[in-house]
């Protein structure tokens, strides 16, 4: 190989550096866009903790939906559908500013709203004890992974588990929609859903690390919301279904 080609291999690697360079380059940059991130998820709790607490404490919305008129279920399916036909335009404008931030808001006041439906049946202790539980295992998780990552272990090798596990989950979600398998049942699968969105903390976590390019802050912040939120929903299904 001539010193023509060291120079055209030498160009092409300044080019396309490897995966993780810019954390060595410039710590400030992926520092600063992890800070970002991470105001942008704690945005989304906090619209959420109000939203959902709106539409638990304000007795009008209460009777609204527990009527079940059939104003109240549109509402009902509208609310449960609209994050779902948010999610695919995020991810096709997810780098379109400020477009992309019109949708996140959109998508967390509509998941929002979710979750404030998804309590309507619980009791207040439970829904307090969820959301305790849910911020210990969040922030320990998060504190471990940034450890970990600094002393270089690497948890990229989750990614298949995670998504065969969600899978399952779905499956198992539809066959007890089919066929109810009573209190039990739904407390093993909240407990599993837990534990699965708890290694998603740990997988996005070090993804936003290591590997999220710095315009794709909208995405990163998504992933962390809605691990939270799926830890926090799965939490409250286990303490609802065994409380006696």
């Amino acid at each position: 190989m001539g010193k023509g080609d060291h120079r055209d291999l030498e160009a092409a690697a300044a080019a396309f550096p490897p995966a993780g360079a810019y954390m060595i380059e410039s710590p400030q940059l992926r520092w600063a866009f992890i800070r970002k991130v991470y105001a942008l998820v704690a945005m989304q709790l906090m619209a959420t903790v109000a939203v959902a607490a709106a539409v638990y404490f304000v007795p009008a919305i209460r009777r609204f939906f527990a009527a079940r008129t059939p104003a109240a279920i549109a509402a009902f399916v509208a609310i449960i559908v609209a994050p779902i036909i948010l999610v695919l335009p995020m991810v096709f404008l997810r780098k379109r500013h400020p477009i992309n931030l019109v949708l996140l808001a959109l998508f967390t006041v509509s998941m929002s709203f979710a979750v404030g439906l998804g309590c309507l049946s619980r009791k207040g202790i439970i829904i307090i004890e969820a959301a305790s539980l849910t911020l210990v295992v969040v922030v320990g998780l998060t504190l471990y992974t940034f450890w970990a990552a600094k002393r270089g272990h690497d948890f990229s090798f989750l990614g298949p588990f995670l998504a065969a596990a969600c899978l399952i989950l779905m499956l198992y979600w539809l066959a007890q929609m089919l066929l109810p398998m009573g209190s039990v049942a739904t407390t093993v699968y909240g407990c599993v859903v837990a534990l699965v969105f708890s290694g998603f903390i740990i997988y996005d976590t070090d993804n936003l690390i290591k590997r999220h390019a710095y315009d794709e802050y909208v995405m990163a912040a998504i992933s962390l919301y809605l691990d939270t939120v799926n830890i926090f929903m799965a939490i409250v299904s286990c303490l609802s279904s065994s409380d006696p």
